[in-house]
């Protein structure tokens, strides 16, 4: 029996018999205010064990020999689909002719809709085949063949076009070397003498334009492109636009340890708009350089350990500070109620 007794007098919760018990209906009010409490209290902890987060790692970039690819979607609301041109330039100056070129060209309307699509597989090689050709044939044989019958069609196609307010949506991949270079859109790819005669001037070559999407691989939950949804409307004379991007190779692993290798960039802008004595023709640049750093992206979730541990303090200090409410409304009801008691009896 004293070894009972002994274990009975370390039970930290003595129960009180029930004719001792009382309960009232301030009690019932708290204990149902304090279950909503612990019940909104526990889908919220249950919610946030759930979820994941993300942890940041940077590591030096090891990867040789892949291709980095630049997704494009942008709109030209200015300039035909005739006049405009893809080029892509290595560090090096060389230009990429053996591209997996995948671009699309889009003709819009004055409205911006689609009136007409071209698939340009060899825009790259076209572009630089035409260069080419520029810088092996002298100033004669150029004044010879520019306005030959194809140049003059050309000239009067493009003029009805931008009579007519014509646009042009270019969107697709570019797969390039992964080495700091640039590519650029613009009306390189025509004859010298043929843009002349469209545009008289180059300060008339509208290269307003509106970039949708602008990525160097696959999108992560939570990554954010400053370049898209940039608009930049020119009212005034033309120019060459200039984006100097910084790209930083990024590797997303999800919880399930599938892992997405992909780019994240900042950008800084600059702008030139053209004078009269310039030689160069309105274009819209992406110089891009490689981070020698690589971001690994690691989505994480909480032990359950962590969730056990903080649901016991939230739950556990719900229920004390509701007993502690119904201790003091319990007193205060008391106090008011037994002045009338007394004056009754009296």
């Amino acid at each position: 029996m004293g070894l009972k007794q002994a274990i009975k007098s370390l039970d930290a919760f003595p129960r009180a018999e029930d004719h001792l018990l009382q309960k009232t209906q301030s009690g019932a009010l708290v204990s149902i205010v304090g279950l909503i409490i612990m019940a909104t209290l526990f889908l919220h902890e249950l919610r946030y064990y759930l979820t994941t987060y993300t942890v940041h790692e940077m590591s030096v970039d090891l990867k040789r020999g892949e291709t980095l690819p630049i997704h494009i979607n942008m709109t030209f609301p200015a300039l035909p689909c005739d006049v405009l041109s893809v080029d892509a330039i290595d560090m090096s100056g060389k230009h990429e002719v053996d591209l997996d070129t995948n671009i699309w060209k889009l003709r819009l309307n004055s409205h911006g809709h689609i009136i007409g699509t071209e698939y340009l597989s060899d825009l790259v090689e076209k572009e630089h085949e035409q260069k080419h050709d520029h810088e092996h044939s002298d100033h004669g044989s150029h004044m010879d063949g520019a306005f030959d019958q194809t140049s003059e069609n050309m000239i009067k196609k493009v003029k009805q076009a931008l009579a007519n307010g014509e646009g042009c949506r270019v969107y697709g991949v570019l797969d390039v070397q992964r080495v700091a270079g640039n590519f650029h859109i613009s009306v390189h790819g025509l004859n010298i003498f043929v843009a002349q005669m469209i545009f008289e001037g180059s300060k008339n070559v509208n290269v307003s334009h509106i970039i949708h999407d602008l990525s160097f691989g696959p999108k992560y939950p939570g990554i954010h492109n400053p370049l898209d949804e940039t608009s930049r409307i020119l009212r005034e004379a033309s120019g060459v636009f200039k984006y100097y991007i910084k790209i930083v190779p990024t590797e997303y692993r999800y919880i399930w340890k599938e892992v997405l290798p992909t780019n994240q960039f900042s950008v800084t802008e600059y702008f030139s708009p053209m004078k009269d004595f310039d030689r160069s023709w309105p274009a819209v640049y992406f110089l891009y350089d490689l981070s020698p750093i690589t971001v690994t992206i690691k989505e994480e979730r909480r032990s359950f350990l962590h969730f056990i541990t903080r649901l016991c303090a939230v739950l556990g200090g719900t229920f004390a500070l509701t007993g502690l409410l119904d201790r003091w409304m319990f007193r205060l009801i008391e106090a008011v109620t037994k002045p009338n008691t007394r004056s009754v009896l009296r």
